[in-house]
């Protein structure tokens, strides 16, 4: 201990200036530290910082999760590099488990009932608005990448992708506030933001099986149907399975979200064991699982989901600044970096006319129109969690499509929640009733309480 302190001030003592002193003073002291604290430190440096500077991100009206990658790029291997390697190489493994999570979430919330009662413009709101932008990427990615267009369809959809997380909330607050509720705008917004994530994550793992295969034959694009017949058929048989077990045993909240997690672990291994053999989307099956639990079991689905929330609540921290910390900054100020910028700008354009022809011959009012399309446009969520798989798993495309995914997120994020925050009085109409009303019953609800 006291040759390592020693060799610590040594280290000091070479620095040239004040930015040499600060670079080696942080990589002496956290090499000081050593051995297996410094996963924990890292742990320290996400939660606390990440809490702290998401809160300050909030006060000044932008999405913590943009603080969340930015941190994760200072802390990472671009800039100061004190995260420790172990947290690097099971990144991969807490991704996915963030998916599961998120997709679970996705299955428990998704109103079947609704989605028809709205009808037409949700389901077009579903898959027209991520098709169109991934079209617009397969377009020109190819032409100023030089990248294939298989690998081109791989980089639209992971950025296509809408996010839950910055969209619903807002959704919820306007309909709490009475704004859009003749035509039902949040409502309509939030089903077909749900359902798209779920669209846009099959259509990624189907790309990215034709990217591994080098071979672009018929039997490689025979298995992505037969990938999600088989996800759905496993979802449904499991959701079955789930639901029989918690109407025959009494057991509590957190037991039937362990019950659920612990199974979509088993159906992520099935894929991996039967891979060779025959082909499942685990993915789409754990949607499915969550989605049937959530039809027949309404009251224990929407428990489960409250505790998904909770748990997603430290894994929303951990995912973005894992994918801030994977990100190459030299790479992403690159030329390369650059032509992202411009392709996701006109990715938005597509994805902005797709959201315009979901809701034609529709009642929407033309602001309505306006506020759907800018509520299209924030990306987060998924692209956290599927964006840096293509790097991990060793396709070409890898660094692009992370990279993308990170600059998507940065700026669509910050853009989409602002444009929603400082437009929504403008564009939608408020139902002065039920806002009079909602107020009038927290009036009595608070003299109750008093009472």
């Amino acid at each position: 201990m006291i040759v390592s302190l020693a060799e610590m001030l040594n280290r000091l003592s070479k620095a040239d200036d004040v930015y040499d002193f600060l670079i080696m003073g942080k990589s002496a002291f956290f090499h000081y530290l050593g051995g297996i604290m410094n996963i924990f430190l890292s742990l320290f440096l996400i939660f606390t910082c990440g809490i702290l500077g998401g809160f300050i991100f909030e006060k000044i009206k932008l999405p913590k999760l943009v603080w969340y990658i930015i941190l994760g790029i200072l802390i990472g291997p671009s800039v100061f590099n004190i995260v420790d390697n172990t947290l690097i190489d099971i990144s991969s493994y807490l991704r996915q488990i963030a998916l599961v999570i998120i997709l679970t979430r996705s299955g428990l919330s998704l109103d079947i009932h609704n989605l028809k009662k709205i009808g037409r413009p949700a389901i077009f709101l579903c898959f027209i608005p991520a098709t169109f932008e991934i079209i617009g990427i397969t377009i020109f990615a190819p032409i100023f990448l030089g990248i294939s267009y298989i690998e081109a369809l791989l980089l639209g959809s992971v950025i296509a992708a809408v996010s839950p997380a910055i969209v619903v909330p807002r959704m919820i607050k306007l309909m709490e506030e009475g704004y859009g509720k003749k035509n039902s705008v949040p409502e309509v917004i939030m089903a077909g933001a749900s359902c798209d994530d779920i669209f846009v994550i099959v259509l990624f793992y189907s790309f990215k099986e034709l990217a591994k295969n080098s071979n672009f034959n018929l039997w490689n694009i025979t298995q992505i149907p037969l990938s999600i017949v088989s996800g759905i058929t496993l979802g449904i048989l499991v959701g079955f399975l789930i639901v029989f077990i918690i109407h025959k045993l009494k057991m509590s909240t957190i037991i039937h979200v362990i019950l659920m997690l612990g199974t979509s672990f088993g159906i992520l291994y099935l894929e991996a064991l039967l891979k060779p053999y025959f082909s499942i989307s685990s993915l789409l099956a754990i949607i499915v699982m969550a989605l049937t639990v959530n039809i027949f079991k309404k009251k224990e689905a929407k428990d489960m989901q409250k505790t998904y929330n909770s748990l997603w609540s430290g894994f929303e921290i951990l995912l973005f600044t894992l994918v801030g910390i994977a990100t190459n900054i030299h790479y992403a100020f690159s030329r390369d970096g650059a032509i992202l910028v411009g392709i996701i700008c006109i990715a938005l354009i597509f994805r902005s006319i797709g959201v315009f022809i979901s809701i034609l011959a529709t009642s929407f009012t033309k602001k309505e129109k306006l506020f759907i399309i800018f509520s299209y446009l924030p990306k987060a969520t998924v692209q956290a969690s599927i964006g840096a798989i293509a790097l991990t798993e060793g396709l070409a495309c890898g660094s692009i499509v992370l990279t993308g995914a990170v600059i998507s997120i940065l700026i669509t994020a910050p853009l989409g929640a602002i444009l929603m925050d400082n437009t929504y009085k403008k564009l939608l109409e408020k139902d002065i009733i039920d806002s009079e009303l909602n107020e009038e019953y927290d009036i009595i609800s608070k003299e109750e309480i008093e009472v």
